[in-house]
């Protein structure tokens, strides 16, 4: 039975949606369908194509002419991928804004539940969803940031410092509705940290105004070989990560440093963070007990699916996925 359409009302902020895409249009049907099936329709929907070679704005341009509120903005030339979402940043009208990937996908009741909980907190810098992950290579699905809480509501940056060391804290960003000012103010999508850019942006944002969480997961993130989190350089990689010690020692994340030191939320980064702390001492205040725990067990996760075979790959996810 398909879903009954509802407007956003006067009483909800204004929502944008903004899609980055480059030679993904196989892809576009089933990730901007899904958005065009929402309960509830966001007021624009922006996809920045980025020169794309491929059929997808053949594909854009029809969908275009049938949905009044989807908008095609093309780039003479391929730029990236973070500039393209910062120029959909720019172009877009809402309060709220939801940076969507081309390959993957929103679940129904996924603007409508997260505008019903932008009613309860709205001066929170994001709402966010769990998410079911999807690894095309090795057929494994495992779910993410499920456990936060039991129930929707609002997470205060202490709360998040908690969850945090408990290891609970997830921020997935292809579920993150973003309020515009919050994310102005930390700069957007910030180029130089290239993959961890939306990483950055959801912590520096969240530590601040703490976040709205639903523990259902209304997204689907695809991995695969042209993932944009797919291969990484290890020297650039190194790279990034100094990059964001130093703007958290920066005088523009001073107010933040503390609640992300405490909170050890770097450790996620496992093994690589630890050992760049160890290099520069002027960083040495994020080196705690609490932080070298949490990156040592990212470290044997992350271990453990590179050498696993898949059957053990899928136990071991069930374990420290399970939401439990």
């Amino acid at each position: 039975m398909a879903q009954a359409r509802i407007q956003i009302t006067e009483q909800w902020p204004r929502l944008s949606v903004v899609m980055p895409n480059y030679n993904h249009g196989r892809y576009l049907s089933r990730s901007i369908g899904a958005l065009l099936a929402q309960s509830v329709q966001p007021d624009e929907i922006i996809v920045v194509d980025d020169a794309s070679s491929d059929d997808s704005l053949e594909i854009l341009d029809g969908l275009a002419r049938r949905h009044a509120h989807l908008k095609v903005v093309r780039n003479a030339r391929n730029c990236g991928v973070l500039p393209a979402v910062n120029r959909g940043f720019q172009v877009s009208t809402g309060d709220l804004l939801f940076f969507s990937s081309a390959d993957d996908e929103v679940r129904p009741g996924f603007i409508e539940s997260s505008m019903k909980l932008w009613a309860l907190r709205p001066d929170a810098a994001l709402s966010c969803t769990a998410s079911e992950w999807h690894d095309e290579a090795s057929g494994l699905n495992w779910m993410m940031a499920a456990d936060m809480a039991a129930r929707p509501g609002y997470l205060s940056p202490q709360d998040l410092v908690r969850l945090g060391r408990q290891r609970k804290l997830l921020i997935v960003a292809h579920s993150a509705i973003f309020r515009r000012e919050p994310m102005a103010a930390s700069g957007q999508f910030i180029a130089d940290l290239r993959w961890h850019s939306d990483w950055f942006l959801c912590y520096s944002t969240a530590f601040r105004h703490g976040i709205l969480y639903h523990p259902e997961a209304f997204s689907l993130v695809n991995m695969h070989a042209t993932s944009y989190y797919g291969g990484r350089d290890a020297l650039e990689h190194q790279r990034v990560l100094l990059r964001i010690l130093e703007y958290l020692s920066s005088p523009a994340y001073a107010d933040i440093a503390k609640v992300v030191r405490d909170s050890a939320i770097l450790g996620v980064f496992g093994s690589d963070i630890v050992k760049l702390l160890q290099r520069h001492p002027e960083h040495h205040p994020f080196l705690t007990p609490w932080l070298r725990l949490i990156a040592l067990r990212r470290s044997i996760e992350l271990t453990g699916k590179k050498i696993l075979p898949t059957p053990l790959k899928r136990l071991v996810l069930a374990i420290l996925y399970s939401g439990k």
